[in-house]
């Protein structure tokens, strides 16, 4: 994982992640936040919802989009300020979903980033859409 400084970064740039999420993922997730909404967790709930089936949850796919933040782009010494989210579709177990993130703004004062955020499942269907703010450290 390479850092890259501030003065790298350029409007335009861009990275992004692919995973698939398991089971695993869901339950793990579950335990972790104590969200054990059943939708998530219980196939026989899920099939009276209007998905039919579990769906991830959507902090979850989110999820994806820090660690491109954090490992990518802008990448290690960035701090997370803020992030705006539009969740527009389920994310379901087994899907493959990819999270890009694109620098759109860029200011010298306080070394400030503003990024697009887009995670996608594999049929390119727009799961997860905002803005991030970012301080770069460096």
């Amino acid at each position: 994982m390479n850092e890259l400084a501030f003065a790298d970064i350029k409007v335009g740039d861009s990275a992004s992640l692919s995973k698939t999420v398991t089971e695993a993922d869901v339950v793990t997730f579950a335990g972790l936040t104590m969200d054990y909404n059943p939708v998530h967790i219980d196939t026989e709930f899920a099939k009276k919802t209007i998905f039919k089936e579990r769906i991830v949850h959507g902090i979850l796919s989110a999820g994806f989009i820090s660690a491109v933040l954090g490992t990518q782009l802008p990448g290690p010494n960035s701090i997370y300020l803020s992030q705006d989210l539009k969740f527009t579709a389920p994310v379901r177990i087994g899907d493959t979903v990819t999270a890009r993130v694109t620098i759109i703004e860029k200011r010298e004062v306080k070394q400030i980033l503003i990024l697009q955020t887009t995670v996608t499942n594999q049929h390119g269907e727009v799961v997860v859409n905002g803005t991030a703010v970012i301080k770069k450290c460096s």
